[in-house]
């Protein structure tokens, strides 16, 4: 593993080992030059190949054959920002083992260990490379649609960046309810050469696979979104036995009335605003009267799905649901006055609804004297047949 270089007489070694360290002297007749060579080797887990929300660990040794210094070590990302690493153990100065933060799918690329010692003076930087197989997405991402609505629902992977020695394969479900069964959606796979393919696996939930979407993305399209398409939508991938994740929510708005259909002058309608899931303390929901004033305005309380509004005047209402100050999704309900005609059925109807109340009420009243009256009667009589009989019992004694 080593050889001198003959114009310059350097001394070159190749594939340093931890055993290289120590005193190298070079002799030229009385001339003698010695220099101590410290070596340092890094390691990093999994090979440098990890999953998104993984910590790696590194162990950093060095050998030397003056007394080992106590280093400073400092660590950057590939965009060259510093990563505070956490120190497992440094028992003694020949080892030490780190651990860094959680990786995220932006992490890939090849970062810098930079080593630092006062005495001796050592300012020695060490690359390598990071591996992280994962969603462009956060965590939990929460998308709003509309009932009757199209909506996209897509995670970005990055493993076109990268190479990786074997295929990995993942699968998208869904569940209504943090609780509920999930139901699989798809399963996809993606080969050694970067290859995706996609089965459909449910039968029962309408849904497509776009056919025009970047290579690197798993994406499903629904194009008419009912109100019980919502719930979480999880995107998993698997790698060498190892997992990892991504999550949307799907949250859908509607709007009824209720009752249903135009609004007849003199009368009331309760217009009625739901989302499919809680709402975070940050979000509401709102119902404002297009064009109105702060009085045709409803808010919804804190974490409540539901809001409702009594509207007794033709207009256009708007639901809007907010978060942060930050409109998501909105939904319009026209609320249409009912023709002349219709308002004088309605009003007749009204009348004569009252006025067959009312003969139902006296009916009740007569019937109720009536009986009353026949009751006394029949009590008189009663009673006057009991007298004579004891009458005539009396004559018969004497």
């Amino acid at each position: 593993r080593s050889e001198i270089i003959p114009s310059s007489k350097d001394l070159k070694v190749s594939d340093l080992k931890l055993s290289d360290a120590g005193i190298y002297t070079c002799e030229c007749g009385s001339h003698t030059v010695s220099i101590s060579l410290h070596v340092f080797q890094l390691t990093i887990s999994s090979g440098g190949h990890f999953l998104s929300n993984e910590v790696p660990q590194l162990t950093l040794t060095q050998n030397s054959s003056h007394p080992l210094p106590h280093l400073n070590i400092a660590f950057f990302n590939s965009k060259n920002n510093t990563v505070r690493p956490k120190l497992l153990q440094n028992k003694t100065p020949e080892k030490y083992i780190l651990e860094l933060k959680e990786l995220e799918a932006t992490d890939s690329g090849t970062w810098t260990c930079r080593v630092h010692s006062v005495s001796p003076l050592i300012n020695h930087n060490i690359t390598f490379d990071v591996k992280v197989l994962g969603f462009q997405n956060p965590g939990l991402e929460r998308k709003y649609a509309t009932v009757d609505s199209t909506v996209i629902l897509s995670w970005h992977l990055n493993f076109q960046k990268i190479i990786w020695k074997e295929g990995f394969k993942g699968q998208l479900k869904w569940k209504q309810q943090e609780s509920a069964t999930p139901h699989e959606l798809l399963d996809f796979n993606v080969t050694v050469q970067g290859e995706k393919h996609e089965t459909q696996k449910s039968s029962h939930f309408w849904f497509e696979i776009p056919e025009k979407k970047p290579e690197s993305n798993i994406e499903v399209k629904l194009s008419k979104v009912r109100f019980d398409h919502s719930g979480q939508y999880q995107c998993q991938l698997a790698y060498n036995r190892r997992h990892t994740q991504s999550m949307i929510e799907l949250v859908v708005m509607k709007v009824s009335a209720n009752p249903v259909g135009p609004l007849p002058r003199g009368a009331k309608m309760t217009l009625i605003c739901q989302v499919s899931s809680p709402l975070p303390p940050n979000a509401h929901l709102l119902w404002e009267r297009v064009n109105g004033t702060k009085a045709d305005i409803k808010k919804s309380k804190q974490n409540e799905a539901k809001v409702e509004v009594n509207v007794t005047a033709a207009g256009l209402w708007n639901c809007r649901l907010i978060e942060d100050n930050d409109m998501k999704i909105s939904l319009n309900y026209p609320v249409e006055e009912a023709s002349v005609w219709i308002s004088y059925v309605v009003i007749g109807t009204s009348i004569a609804g009252s006025m067959l109340v009312f003969g139902l009420a006296c009916l009740c009243i007569i019937s109720s004297k009536s009986w009353q009256q026949r009751r006394q009667r029949a009590r008189r009589m009663t009673r006057a047949r009991q007298y004579l009989l004891e009458n005539k019992t009396c004559q018969c004694q004497q």
